[in-house]
């Protein structure tokens, strides 16, 4: 079967997901607080939903572009199975982006009275967030001393008509920041909204300093991806993309951000945070505005799958044996880890379990199981600790180790780690563990074996008496 091609726009991906029926169009005029929101999240894993007009605004906008795996892996021109090693790979190989004179992202310029809520549909998501947030903006920013770029997504509250805050956290944007502020100057940034698969995915690539994720997406779709130059500043931005706000995150000031609803489905608090003073806004005609909706699929997936490939490619370099990785949505994709290990030697899977907690700090929970257990599937996970576990011996516990700020159980990011060596005993007897299977099962064809017309008790030879 052939691979589906790489898509390298929003549109050609709303396109596609059209084409079979993975596109829901909504009524005009839903509301942009809360409702559109609402309506994304019941149809989230299902159907991607376009928004034409909501709250009586002349913009649309657009949810779920990327919530499932399969989707995803569709979208960048490869398969599920191979989604984590193909983006490994472009993790590891990036592609340099092609600069253009212009492009689409600019076919419309506002640079004076900018009023971003007039401008653009942004939407109020869930119930205690402080206001409207630009939730799947790319924050694309440059390195003031060496020109390289960053791009991450972070989370945008609109403050007022020409002013976000953002929640920057001490990451590469801060590095950067940093720089700029500690020289009286605003750091130059970019927050591009409506892009391509690859570009949501680059974006969250766990690389280090100097790596710029736009070269990643480069190369997850197989080609070096168009850029234009802000008009304002000096960072370039996909030429495909749907709306770029151009401005500064200001040197010296914070004001109050938050609360907002995040990933672990709680709020992440309100506190002083940094500001963005708008410069530009340049969009596409009739621009789409893509809504990430905190806590749902494509809210998990987008934090996960690259967390994934890290995690993966850190594990192999000691650990040879390990096959796959899974950050589980129960875990809300960062917090609990299963590891699918060949194992060669007992207190091999305790190793891996600390390497796993050194791979990434987010990490809370970690189980290795064996190869014949589905990592993707839970209650195969849960049965291997079932029947191949035992805490007093097989239980890893770490306490008071760096974990996420945004674990509401931690203290302050601080809190333990658990880990479940569910791998059976190398020297076990074959038959101790083995599992149990009926010979033929998979093979069988349910058509050809089931009548599903019979009449039940004429086939058991009874009487209709």
């Amino acid at each position: 079967m052939s691979r589906p091609a790489p898509v390298r726009s929003l549109r050609a991906w709303l396109q596609r997901l059209a084409g079979d029926g993975r596109l829901a169009v909504a009524r005009p005029g839903i509301d942009l607080r809360h409702e559109a929101a609402a309506v994304a999240n019941r149809l989230d894993g299902r159907s991607a939903t376009l928004f034409p007009r909501p709250g009586g605004h002349p913009g649309t906008i657009v949810s779920g572009l990327v919530s499932s795996r399969a989707w995803m892996a569709e979208a960048l021109g490869t398969t599920e199975d191979d989604l984590i090693a193909h983006y490994t790979r472009a993790a590891a190989g990036p592609m340099p982006w092609f600069e253009l004179p212009t492009g689409p992202a600019q076919q419309v310029v506002h640079r004076d009275d900018i009023d971003l809520l007039k401008l653009l549909p942004v939407p109020t998501l869930n119930e205690h967030d402080s206001g409207p947030y630009i939730s799947a903006g790319l924050m694309i920013s440059r390195d003031p001393e060496t020109g390289v770029q960053n791009v991450a997504i972070l989370r945008c509250q609109i403050s007022g008509p020409d002013r976000i805050g953002v929640l920057v956290l001490p990451r590469h944007t801060d590095n950067f920041y940093r720089k700029a502020e500690a020289a009286g100057r605003g750091l130059e940034v970019a927050l591009v909204v409506g892009v391509d698969p690859a570009c949501l995915l680059a974006s969250q690539a766990i690389v280090p300093l100097g790596h710029d994720e736009l070269e990643i997406a480069g190369a997850l779709t197989g080609t070096p991806l168009e850029v234009v130059r802000c008009l304002t500043n000096a960072v370039r931005v996909p030429a495909e993309a749907e709306i770029v706000i151009e401005g500064r995150l200001l040197p010296e000031v914070r004001e109050p951000e938050g609360p907002f609803g995040e990933f672990p489905q709680y709020y992440g608090e309100r506190a002083e945070r940094h500001v963005m003073q708008i410069d530009a806004v340049t969009h596409r005609e009739s621009p789409i505005f893509h809504m990430i909706v905190g806590g749902g699929l494509e809210h998990l997936l987008l934090g996960a799958i690259p967390r994934e490939a890290t995690i993966l490619a850190t594990l192999r370099r000691s650990f040879p044996g390990v096959e796959d990785v899974h950050l589980s949505l129960g875990g809300v994709g960062r917090y609990h880890l299963y590891v699918k290990l060949k194992k060669t030697q007992d207190g091999e899977g305790k190793n891996v379990l600390l390497g796993a907690f050194a791979a990434h700090y987010d990490i809370k929970q970690a189980v290795v199981v064996d190869t014949d257990v589905d990592i993707h599937d839970p209650r195969e996970v849960e049965w291997a600790v079932s029947t191949r576990f035992q805490a007093d011996r097989d239980l890893v516990v770490v306490t008071e180790a760096q974990g996420s700020k945004l674990d509401p159980s931690a203290r302050d990011g601080v809190g333990a780690k658990m880990g479940l060596d569910a791998t059976v005993p190398v020297g076990a007897p074959p038959m101790k563990f083995k599992r149990i299977a009926v010979p033929g099962q998979a093979k069988v064809d349910l058509a050809a074996a089931i009548d599903r017309d019979a009449d039940w008790r004429t086939a058991a030879g009874l009487s209709h008496g």
